[in-house]
């Protein structure tokens, strides 16, 4: 047999889920996605990653603003799915959408519950040095991120590793422990175990302000920080160009020895000094430019020892 399954989700850390959801044989019934948005310079509608992918399954798709509305809720529950699956859908769903689904809802959760709910999990563990993660797939509930877990796997964050790079890992394996939970629901084995009491801390959504890099605070904390924001929003410096400023985003850097006043260049291969030691910058990128290794950048941009950012 086949569960009739509603799959909820928006970015590109959701499409492997669906993905696999569909290839294992479910009934998705209905995609879940926010609506198209303005983006680029023409400033057009785009549609999210779930929806292109949804509608290449040839998958309805439906992408309403909220589940606010009478109309909207009855149309959720008129699918009469055995259960919703949830991925980064970008709305916190009323406790009447949550209960309508006949066996619940679902959510591959990119952390090791408690710690780091909220919406960005996965940039708050590299930005707090966190040796490990984990992907949960929780039942829920009401309240934000606080259902209990039915499956989980950690998974351990290398020194460099970027944000980029664990979203990738954990979108995959989410997608894994998701065939497994829902073949366990389907079997009437699947468990949930509520959440410890202790140790939650909240991932709050990315904010611009905090983006550009302090060399005052440690080098572990700056490499931390510019790996946490890699690729995306990416974090940034500022240096004279041309007789003008130009922002400029680190997309990796090591922390190294160095002593000097923090935000100083210390020597010709952009090793920048911080509160306590420095960082080596490995790459980065213009404005409006493709990413570059450091070495190319410095071909082509004249900087001196003792050169200050920001």
């Amino acid at each position: 047999m086949a569960l009739d399954i509603i799959f909820m989700g928006t970015p590109e850390f959701s499409v492997p889920v669906l993905d696999a959801v569909s290839a294992a044989g479910h009934r998705v019934v209905a995609v879940y996605s926010q609506p198209p948005r303005p983006a680029g310079r023409g400033m057009s509608e785009i549609k999210s990653p779930v929806q292109r992918r949804a509608e290449a399954l040839g998958l309805p798709v439906r992408t309403p603003l909220n589940f606010k509305g009478d109309a909207e809720r009855a149309d959720f529950a008129a699918l009469k799915a055995d259960a919703a699956v949830v991925v980064a859908y970008g709305l916190l769903l009323p406790k009447a959408v949550i209960e309508t689904p006949l066996l619940g809802c679902y959510n591959v959760h990119a952390s090791k519950l408690p710690r780091w709910r909220g919406a960005a999990p996965i940039q708050r563990a590299i930005m707090a040095g966190d040796a490990v993660t984990a992907v949960n797939i929780m039942r829920m509930d009401a309240g934000l991120d606080t259902g209990p877990v039915c499956l989980g796997g950690d998974v351990p964050i290398p020194s460099a590793m970027t944000a980029g790079q664990l979203h990738d890992v954990l979108s995959k394996l989410g997608a894994e422990l998701m065939v497994e939970a829902l073949a366990r629901l389907e079997a009437g084995q699947l468990d949930a175990v509520p959440q410890a009491s202790d140790g939650v801390t909240y991932a709050s959504k990315i904010d611009k302000r905090e983006t550009r890099i302090d060399f005052a605070k440690p080098a572990q904390e700056v490499a931390n920080h510019i790996r946490g924001l890699s690729p995306n929003p990416g974090a940034w410096f500022e240096t004279d160009g041309a007789g003008k400023r130009e922002r400029i985003k680190i997309l990796a850097a090591l922390p190294v020895q160095g002593d000097g006043v923090a935000g100083s260049l210390l020597d010709d291969n952009l090793t920048i000094a911080c509160g306590e030691g420095a960082i080596r910058v490995q790459q980065l990128q213009r404005a409006g430019k493709q990413p570059m290794a450091a070495s190319d950048f410095l071909r082509g941009t004249r900087l001196t020892p003792g050169t200050r950012f920001n």
